[in-house]
């Protein structure tokens, strides 16, 4: 055996240690960091050729692993903006260079300029709600993505698109007889209008419904007024077989006098409409659109949606939150600010939304806390530092032999 080589497998045996020490430190000092995940050093033998009666050590040579798919433990706060997943998904963050990356560190707070970022001044990416629509998600890619920010851009309005009426029609009227309810609505500058809806009988099991803009409709002439129409039919039990055309739409009016806003096409859901005994009975199943009024503060839901709420009470949404995945999380490159980049062995960056796929859920007023175990780091410290001081041991002893060998010419 090589008194060099037994050298060189105890200082070997020291650097393992000292990088698992390494290791151990960094899970302690980030025990209480939001979302960080364990790193872990592995150890793999290093076996050198012998033969002849002789025998070359070997040594150890190490890699660092993180538990970046382990999920840590959830706590909860008061703040609307802290966020968890709880699934495999990570949040899109992008950084002051433009590049983006991934993580879990969900404590979110608005910039100055209403840029939602983290504490380590990342800013959390989504797609943008546009003309009330869900939006489209890129999943090869961050095409589309832009920042989620809630910057409270002062009074607001929103005109209505669409609405519900559910309503009773009386089986015992007669054909001819006419019932009438209202529902409110708000125009393109937030003012309210009133949209009268008759129901007039029109056969037995049949009815005919005519959505009327009440201003238009008694300044004259009449027919400028109506903005839709449906007949229904209604089966023995008084449930709605079919209506004409299967979803009520109002036309728009341009140029509304005196204000010069715009009232909206409006989708009506009359799908909920019966024709039972009893009285004629109607309640507003609802209609979207608001009056001006300020931001007053936003909500998020699990999938991601991000709702700014008005001081009348109504939440519109503006955003929603972008995750992604990858084929193998812990091979993920991290990164400063406990975030992480695509590696060669991580597979492919797939994105999407919560609620679907492997994303998981999202949590608001909530942080993944970190998955160290602060027993079991202690525990490795232990070993660390006793297996160092055994592999120190080593190299004094070869260190001793040399020196006996040495002095044998004496």
């Amino acid at each position: 055996m090589s008194l060099y080589g037994s050298m060189r497998t105890g200082v070997s045996g020291m650097n393992a240690q000292s990088n698992r020490l390494g290791t151990v430190a960094e899970n302690i000092a980030n025990a209480n960091t939001t979302g960080y995940k364990r790193a872990s050093t592995e150890f793999s033998s290093m076996i050198l050729p012998s033969g002849g009666g002789n025998y070359n050590s070997g040594g150890v040579e190490t890699q660092v692993r993180y538990s970046i798919s382990q999920q840590g433990g959830t706590s909860y706060t008061t703040s609307a903006s802290d966020l968890a997943i709880n699934g495999g998904g990570f949040f899109i963050v992008q950084g002051n260079g433009g590049q983006n990356f991934l993580t879990r560190a969900g404590s979110f707070v608005p910039d100055k300029d209403g840029n939602l970022v983290n504490t380590a001044g990342y800013k959390l990416m989504g797609y943008e709600y546009k003309a009330g629509a869900d939006p489209t998600v890129v999943v090869n890619g961050f095409d589309g993505l832009t920042e989620v920010k809630l910057k409270d851009e002062g009074l607001v309005a929103s005109g209505s698109t669409k609405g519900a009426m559910e309503a009773n029609l009386p089986s015992g009227a007669a054909v001819g007889d006419e019932s009438k309810t209202s529902l409110v609505v708000y125009d393109s500058q937030g003012n309210t209008r009133i949209l009268d809806f008759v129901y007039k009988k029109t056969g037995v099991n049949a009815w005919s419904l005519e959505v009327r803009d009440r201003d238009t409709y008694s300044a004259g002439p009449p027919a400028a007024g109506v903005l839709g129409t449906q007949t229904m039919t209604f089966d023995a039990a008084g449930k709605r077989i079919s209506a004409t055309p299967a979803t009520l739409t109002t036309t728009a009016i341009t140029g509304l006098p005196g204000t010069g806003a715009d009232l909206n096409a409006l989708t009506i859901d009359t799908t909920k409409t019966t024709q039972l005994g009893g009285d004629f009975t109607s309640s507003g199943g609802g209609i979207d659109g608001s009056k001006p009024s300020k931001m007053s503060g936003f909500e998020i839901d699990k999938d991601g949606i991000v709702y700014v709420k008005y001081g009348d009470g109504n939440l519109i949404p503006k955003f929603r939150i972008a995750l992604a995945t990858v084929q193998s999380p812990d091979k993920l490159l991290p990164e400063s600010g406990n975030v992480y980049s695509q590696g060669t062995d991580s597979g492919v960056i797939v994105t999407g939304f919560a609620g679907s796929g492997a994303f998981g859920s999202i949590q608001s007023k909530a942080l993944e806390n970190s998955n160290v175990d602060i027993a079991n780091e202690l525990t490795s410290m232990i070993e660390a530092q006793r297996n160092y001081t055994a592999n120190s041991k080593v190299f004094q002893t070869a260190s001793d032999l040399l020196d006996v060998l040495v002095n044998l010419k004496r």
